[in-house]
């Protein structure tokens, strides 16, 4: 199926863009890497009157540290095969560069954009969830102005984000976690390679050792799939910071986010029972990984 006529627009500077949007307000998609808009349009599931391609506005495109070197600055037009090979990301926050290399194939990952992904606010996609983890915020330009909104609160519902129709994603913020005591995982339970999650999940922690062993510091765990948009597992973070990280604690936090998500049944990916019990084993592995990373032991994968 072909898409319905549309006008199209190729703005270069984020003013221009902003001022087509705020002309066709109501009636006009951002186009970045075209990964979810084209296809909605192919299937007329989206139909806007305008489209307005962004990729000619190469201010959008970047990643790099704040100046004071606190935080983890990302364009919005940052393709994940970027995210996924940058030497900043790989050393400060690795997190990131895992959740980019698990996203579909070499084509999506090439053309696919994190502000993309994050406006499309698919439940099964994986940004939401690592942003998430890592306690990420949104800026957006628009009419009104500018504002930073919190990744909790920019993602809403399924396919449903706190952007305006007059509102551009204009930059991706993560705080740099502290180096050294720190580690991060991405796990995704998928069909084959490249497909939408079935499960998967983000966990960020920081630990800092004292006598009798290692304590959390800090935890992010962020959940895919399990519910009806990317979940933050907030029992599951309650069940791990400030306490002495074992075998227990790790099982606890598990439960509780197994717990505290809400899968569906699906004929292709399976129950909501199966998932939630997914949910338990890979929120487990995540925080042993991620633990293990941060106490220097491992970088790989479990098997």
């Amino acid at each position: 199926m072909l898409p319905r006529s549309f006008r199209y627009f190729a703005p270069t500077s984020v003013d221009e863009a902003l001022k087509l949007l705020d002309e066709h307000s109501g009636n006009a998609k951002i186009l970045a890497g075209g990964m979810s808009l084209i296809p909605l349009m192919k299937m007329r599931l989206a139909s806007p009157e305008f489209v307005v391609d962004i990729n000619r506005v190469k201010e959008l495109e970047y990643i790099k540290e704040s100046d004071d070197g606190r935080s983890l600055l990302i364009g919005p037009l940052a393709r994940h095969h970027a995210l996924e090979s940058s030497s900043l990301v790989r050393k400060r926050l690795p997190l990131l560069s895992e959740t980019a290399g698990s996203i579909g194939d070499p084509q999506v990952r090439n053309l696919g954009t994190i502000g993309g992904a994050l406006a499309h606010s698919d439940p099964s996609g994986d940004w939401g969830a690592a942003i998430l983890a890592a306690r990420g915020a949104v800026k957006v330009m628009g009419r009104s102005g500018e504002r930073s909104i919190p990744i909790d609160e920019f993602l809403r519902d399924t396919f449903t984000t706190a952007l305006t129709e007059d509102e551009l994603i204009t930059q991706v913020s993560v705080p740099m976690p502290v180096e050294g005591g720190s580690g991060g995982a991405y796990l995704k339970l998928e069909r084959k390679a490249g497909d939408f999650a079935t499960v998967a999940v983000a966990a960020q922690l920081s630990l800092e050792e004292r006598t009798g062993g290692s304590y959390c510091t800090y935890a992010g765990i962020g959940l895919t799939a399990l519910g009806a948009k990317s979940l933050r597992a907030r029992e599951a973070e309650a069940r791990l910071l400030g306490r002495k990280v074992t075998g227990e604690t790790i099982a606890e936090a598990s439960s509780a986010a197994a717990e505290g998500c809400s899968p569906t049944d699906d004929p292709l990916r399976g129950s909501a029972k199966y998932k939630r019990d997914m949910a338990r084993v890979f929120t487990r592995r995540a925080i042993e990984l991620a633990v293990s990373r941060a106490q220097g032991r491992g970088r790989k994968r479990p098997d």
